[in-house]
C-alpha cells in the first residue's frame, strides 16, 4: 500500500486561491488513480476531482468543475489540486487518495488514503 501525506491547507478568503499538495511513499505511484476528496462539518465525504494513472484523464464534480485542477508529478510522486475562486462552501477537511486504475470518482475504490489538511475560506 501507499502512503500519503497532503500539505497545503490553510485559511483564505473568498475568490482567493489555494494549492494542495499529496507526496507519496511507497507502492507504485504511477499505477494509481489519484483522487482528491472533502468532508465537511456534518456532511458525508464527497469527491472532488480525480487523475488517471497515466494522467490523461481528470474528473471534477460538477460544484468544483472550473474552478479546480489537478495534476500530478508521476517523478515526484505527488499530485496537486489548484484550487481557484473559492467559495465558503468549499471549506473542509480535503482528502488525497489513491486507487486502482478507473478508480474515479468512487470513493470505496480509493484503498489508501491521507490523514487530511483543512482547508478554510472565509466570507
Amino acid at each position: 500500500q501507499v502512503q500519503l501525506v497532503e500539505s497545503g491547507g490553510g485559511l483564505v478568503q473568498a475568490g482567493g486561491s489555494l494549492s494542495l499538495s499529496c507526496i507519496a511513499s511507497g507502492g507504485t505511484f504511477n499505477r494509481y488513480d489519484m483522487g482528491w476528496f472533502r468532508q465537511a462539518p456534518g456532511k458525508e465525504r464527497e469527491f472532488a476531482a480525480a487523475v488517471s494513472w497515466v494522467g490523461d484523464n481528470r474528473y471534477y464534480a460538477a460544484s468544483v468543475k472550473g474552478r479546480f485542477t489537478i495534476s500530478r508529478d508521476n517523478a515526484k510522486r505527488t499530485v496537486y489540486l489548484q484550487m481557484n475562486k473559492m467559495k465558503p462552501e468549499d471549506t473542509a477537511v480535503y482528502y488525497c487518495a489513491a486507487g486502482p486504475p478507473y478508480s474515479g470518482h468512487g470513493a470505496e475504490r480509493y484503498d489508501s488514503w491521507g490523514q487530511g489538511t483543512q482547508v478554510t475560506v472565509s466570507s
